[in-house]
């Protein structure tokens, strides 16, 4: 069964994070935050495919559902500047 800190580094072993927190725990179901410069410039759909990219195989055979919020490190910095 996969745990979300493993889900984690699988993510950052395939895609530069500035952050990333990943909740679960159930062994197949996670929410993940995730903000990386590679989303700059990029629609919501295609941030996303660039997380299955760097997950592989494992999105078929070991996670059932990733639910994603993705944000460039602007729109993170912005987000948190109101909060």
């Amino acid at each position: 069964m996969l745990s979300a800190q493993q889900l984690e580094g699988y993510i950052q072993q395939g895609l530069a994070c500035d952050y990333i927190r990943v909740l679960g725990d159930d062994g197949t179901h996670f929410e993940a935050v995730i903000v990386s410069p590679a989303f700059e410039g990029k629609r919501m759909v295609q941030q996303h495919q660039l997380v299955y990219q760097a997950l592989g195989d494992r999105m078929r055979a070991e996670i059932h559902a990733l639910s994603m919020k993705t944000y460039t490190p602007q729109q993170w910095q912005q987000m948190n500047a109101h909060a």
